[in-house]
């Protein structure tokens, strides 16, 4: 090599360095400029503030490919079939919803709410065994076990009849499924699709927003919906013992239309193609039950179940009681109900005592201690794994997909459903009860250097 080369070669070193830095330089105020124009919790912003700080050539393309909450290219907003003159809202959350665009609440409505994994199982199945022309399947996790392989077969045997079946299933959450149950189904003539695969193209979408939904539509007229995934530690015919605790539950009526609105959109984003629009036919019975759709996710302008719940919680007199597996909260949410039990009103919260996911566990130590040192009764189920999505909130219900975390409020495609009638409220508070008899309310102490830890992982909840 020659002097002259060498002396080069500096020269080289400092432009490429100099390249890379600007570029770096640039690339993560490009990071720092979108997350900054996205609404998210405060927490979520400075997690990802700080991993662009400390590990910029890691933290930018993962927030790329992970961090966007709303993309309105890839996931058009729901449109819900909605009569020209909606209805009096029949609550102030009713009018709240109604607001942000969502369907109205509808009285009238058959709602039965299923809390043991035999009367779900019986209840998916005898929903599919009901269809005559259609049935739309969404769920999060269709495990490859027997509960599945049978719940795919009744559905096998529906497009062998000629009924048009529909199956949708998140890519992430059921990575192992029942391989050979689908392909049997696909040959008998139904179709068969994954939301969201795990390798997509740069702006077809995002692998941090998963579809956590789950419904099963029979004829555009009967839904079946709530928390459970098909998989034996969900519903079952048999269960053994240390079977998970959950809830789900029927529901005919015109209610039923937004369900079909919902599944709707979420095909068409899966297949690419446009979906013709379904109308709910008016139900033979009525019921007592009056009921409201919300859905969440990045298909749902702004967030109206975070805010509307926020809103609830700040209204509430008497009682906020909460089911969740997962107890992450937004900021705000966390706020809302520390002011509440400030403010004298009955909080409680069921979550499991170990759940299946350790860093859960982990993360909502500080909220857990935050909320009941405001007053609030911290219960943890002993028996199983809880994994119920429920809440009581003054004479309002709800049940439905979404965790009481940031990724079901922010991030998730969720539904909720809300109950304003007194029979069904009255249900609820029924099972609330039963469950809290097996809950022991004593949170432990802890170091400070747990508590420093868990600092961190408040801190990272959005990420993580």
């Amino acid at each position: 090599m020659t002097p002259s080369m060498t002396q080069g070669l500096p020269v080289i070193s400092f432009i490429t360095t100099h390249i890379e830095v600007v570029g770096l330089i640039f690339l993560t105020l490009f990071v720092a400029f979108i997350l900054l124009q996205q609404r998210r919790s405060p927490q979520s912003t400075v997690a990802w503030i700080l991993f662009l700080i400390m590990l910029p050539y890691v933290a930018a393309p993962l927030f790329l490919g992970l961090g966007f909450r709303k993309q309105g290219n890839r996931y058009e907003p729901v449109l819900f079939t909605t009569k020209e003159e909606p209805p009096t809202p029949v609550h102030a959350l009713d009018a709240t919803f109604q607001h942000f665009m969502m369907p109205p609440a509808l009285e009238a409505q058959r709602l039965t709410l299923l809390d043991t994994p035999q009367l779900a199982f019986q209840a998916a199945l005898d929903t599919i065994d009901s269809a005559e022309h259609s049935i739309d399947v969404l769920f999060y996790i269709i495990a490859n076990d027997g509960t599945a392989k049978h719940f795919v077969q009744a559905l096998t045997d529906k497009a062998r009849k000629g009924v048009h079946v529909r199956l949708l299933m998140d890519r992430l959450g059921t990575l192992r499924g029942p391989h050979e149950a689908l392909k049997a189904l696909k040959a008998a003539g139904g179709e068969v699709l994954f939301f969201s695969p795990i390798l997509q193209l740069p702006g077809t979408g995002h692998l941090n927003l998963r579809n956590h939904r789950k419904m099963i539509i029979a004829d555009n007229a009967r839904a079946f919906s709530g928390g459970m995934n098909v998989a034996d530690h969900y519903m079952t015919h048999t269960p053994k013992p240390g079977h998970w605790v959950d809830l789900a539950f029927t529901l005919e009526g015109l209610s039923v239309q937004s369900f079909c609105d919902v599944f709707r959109s979420d095909w068409e984003v899966a297949s690419g193609t446009p979906t013709p629009q379904v109308v709910t036919p008016a139900p033979k019975t009525g019921g007592n039950a009056t009921v409201q759709l919300v859905p969440s996710g990045p298909d749902i302008a702004e967030d109206p179940l975070h805010d509307g719940l926020i809103r609830a919680i700040h209204l509430a007199e008497s009682r906020i009681w909460i089911a969740t597996p997962y107890f992450v909260p937004t900021e705000a949410l966390a706020n809302a109900l520390r002011i509440a039990s400030r403010r004298g009103v009955d909080v409680r919260i069921i979550v499991p005592q170990k759940s299946n996911q350790r860093i859960a566990d982990f993360a909502r130590g500080g909220f857990l201690r935050d909320v009941q040192e405001a007053g609030a009764e911290i219960h943890f189920f002993k028996p199983s794994m809880i994994h119920a999505k429920a809440a009581l909130i003054d004479d309002v219900g709800i049940v439905g997909t979404a965790n009481f975390d940031v990724r079901s409020m922010l991030l998730n495609f969720e539904v909720m459903l809300f109950l304003y009638d007194a029979p069904s409220v009255t249900t609820l508070t029924e099972w609330f009860l039963e469950r809290q008899g097996d809950c022991h309310n004593v949170v432990r102490n802890v170091t400070l250097i747990r508590r420093l830890a868990e600092g961190v992982f408040r801190i990272g909840a959005p990420v993580l």
